[in-house]
């Protein structure tokens, strides 16, 4: 690797994350991941699967977060790859032909919707906090310049 394309990589790397979507995009596209819950959560009725199985899968894809035990490039990697709706989308497309596949689609694609939902959007390698649909959690107030006080 050349020097210049070491320092360009770098630089990559340490971007800032300025800011992701917000106002009435955000509030849109956190709409329309709560309408592709229902259409998820309504499809997994016609699988014929069981609450049980929904509920026990349910929260299956927030394993990727162990990426970020290996750094935030890697977290954001695996948590972004479980995390979008490719995944399910294929396996949707896959479960055409093993139809068996098709309630863990429809659990993916639901567990994905509602992240999106509340907020937790596909993750940028600068900090967990740093995602396509804004800042989330402690992140969003500190890096705003904004101090929280505590009583006492």
């Amino acid at each position: 690797m050349s020097a210049q394309s070491k320092t360009q990589s770098t630089n990559v790397s340490e971007a800032r994350f300025t800011r992701g979507a917000a106002g009435g995009p955000r509030t849109k596209l956190r709409l329309e991941a709560a309408g592709a819950l229902a259409f998820a959560i309504g499809f997994y009725t016609h699988t014929s699967a069981g609450v049980g199985m929904f509920l026990a899968l349910f929260l299956v894809p927030d394993l990727s977060m162990l990426g970020y035990l290996l750094g935030a490039r890697i977290g954001a990697a695996s948590y972004n790859f479980a995390h979008s709706y490719i995944g399910p989308f294929a396996l949707a497309a896959l479960g055409m032909t093993l139809p068996s596949l098709l309630p863990f689609a429809a659990i993916w694609a639901a567990h994905v919707a509602f992240d999106r939902m509340l907020g937790y959007g596909l993750k940028y390698a600068t900090a967990f906090g740093d995602t396509h649909l804004g800042r989330i959690g402690r992140a969003s107030t500190e890096r705003a310049g904004v101090r929280l006080q505590t009583a006492g």
